[in-house]
């Protein structure tokens, strides 16, 4: 079994060692081993785990939707259509946000063509 030091999840997942101590500490994840020295030590389903939340985080989801998903993940598979309809409502939101984006993305690229016609 492979174990990871905090540094490398830190460059594995982008998180900060502050944030994997915030998400231990609130429950995002679950207690993480110790080696015989006391310090952290993930393991290849903690990395993999992180990797979820690094795509719920930045797609926009809040730590409050997060802690339910990490809580029906952990209640086991009987979860599983409660976890399909949250992640649902989240892609919808996500589609949303994607569609103001490119909405905005074409205003700047009118200005862009308008400006470069002023040259």
């Amino acid at each position: 079994m492979s174990v990871y030091t905090p540094a490398e999840v830190v460059e594995e997942t982008g998180f900060s060692i502050d944030t994997l101590r915030y998400y231990e500490k609130i429950g995002l994840l679950e207690r993480i081993g110790r080696n015989a020295a006391g310090q952290r030590r993930f393991s290849q389903e903690d990395v993999g785990w992180l990797g979820t939340l690094r795509c719920l985080r930045d797609t926009g989801m809040p730590i409050a939707k997060m802690l339910r998903f990490a809580e029906l993940v952990r209640a086991g598979d009987d979860t599983i259509p409660d976890r399909i309809k949250l992640l649902e409502e989240h892609d919808q939101q996500v589609r949303s946000q994607i569609e103001k984006l490119a909405e905005r993305q074409s205003y700047i690229h009118n200005k862009i063509s308008y400006y470069r016609s002023q040259l």
